[in-house]
């Protein structure tokens, strides 16, 4: 194979982009992530001019500030910092599994965390946010292990389409006792059904702060897991033959990308198909060298969520809808279109 092309998670060979175009293609990006922010500051329930939010981030506008400072710039920031999780952590999982359909929430990864959080809240009384934080990541952790042994069993290991199905009935499995766990009980089923749906409403800075640490962890293990991902994505056999440690490599990866969608799943809810939609745009501006694909998927995750919240604002004026509810919108057709791909090629 040619060094200029590399193995990507479809099993295709795509040609590496040069630097330049690499680069251009962040700062386009950057100046997109921009716009949206100022977007997402700007729209709401009520418009609010850019000059009048700068007069209330100096104070000169008690009741502007209140709505602008405590309401929608740490709601843009948990978008943000969301969306690059759960972008990057599908990016990873892709890789460690070299299945193209891979996503936290096709793979009921985020159901996990979202059921193991509930549990706590139902029968161990949960109430502080950082004990949320390890729940959500030891569910996720659960999930991932129970599908990715499920959708090895049989022959040719685990296949694509098998992992798929192992995640979509495990997803199933997991929304039915989440259900029979918050029936039952009215004293939280109020407050979970909201979060359920997958959202960056109601965000404060002490939520995000809390939940930082976990990101940068996540995302810096991720990051540190590249060039891992690289020889992986060769097979497991160039990958020992150019002396990776296939385990060790697969299981930090994995280890890094779990800790991202648990966290994120914590803090917004289970928001799904981000993860599958933003790495397979990123590889085609940026090809599938994971050193310049994880940081353009964490920059293109975070503008995808942050458009969707201020999409989810225009559209239901004066309501809105959750960011989970759009992302569900956007992603279930790319889903179909990648099954409907992958089917053809193994005719």
């Amino acid at each position: 194979m040619s060094t200029t092309e590399q193995v990507t998670t479809s099993g295709a060979a795509i040609v590496r982009r040069p630097r330049r175009v690499r680069l251009a293609w962040f700062l386009i990006g950057l100046a997109v992530l921009a716009l949206l922010v100022v977007a997402s500051i700007v729209v709401g329930t009520r418009f609010v001019p850019v000059p009048t939010i700068l007069d209330a981030l100096r104070g000169s506008n008690t009741t502007l500030e209140e709505a602008v400072i405590r309401v929608r710039i740490p709601r843009t920031a948990l978008a943000i910092v969301a969306g690059a999780a759960l972008a990057v952590s599908g990016a990873v999982f892709q890789g460690v599994t070299r299945n193209p359909l891979a996503d936290p929430g096709i793979l009921g990864i985020n159901m996990g965390a979202s059921l193991a959080v509930i549990t706590g809240l139902a029968y161990f009384g949960l109430s502080q946010s950082t004990t949320y934080i390890w729940v959500a990541i030891a569910g996720a952790a659960l999930a991932a292990i129970f599908v990715y042994a499920v959708g090895s069993l049989g022959r040719g290991g685990p296949t694509p389409l098998k992992l798929a199905l192992a995640g979509a009935a495990t997803s199933a499995a997991l929304i039915s006792f989440t259900t029979a766990i918050i029936l039952p009980r009215g004293d939280i089923s109020e407050n979970v059904q909201s979060w359920q749906i997958g959202g960056v409403g109601g965000a404060t800075f002490p939520r995000i702060w809390q939940v930082m640490p976990f990101l940068v962890v996540g995302l810096a293990i991720c990051f540190l897991s590249a060039k891992s991902l690289n020889s992986l994505a060769l097979g497991d056999d160039v990958a020992a033959g150019l002396g990776e440690r296939v385990a060790v490599a697969r299981g930090l990866a994995s280890l890094g990308a779990v800790m991202l969608c648990g966290a994120a799943t914590a803090i917004c809810g289970p928001i799904s198909f981000v993860g599958l939609v933003v790495p397979h745009l990123c590889r085609l501006l940026v090809g599938p060298d994971h050193r310049w694909l994880l940081p353009f998927t964490a920059l293109t995750g975070s503008c995808l969520l942050v458009a969707a919240d201020v999409l989810g604002r225009i559209v239901a004026r004066p309501s809105e809808i959750d960011v989970g509810i759009i992302t569900a919108f956007v992603g279930a057709p790319f889903f179909i279109y990648i099954v409907r791909r992958q089917k053809v090629r193994a005719l």
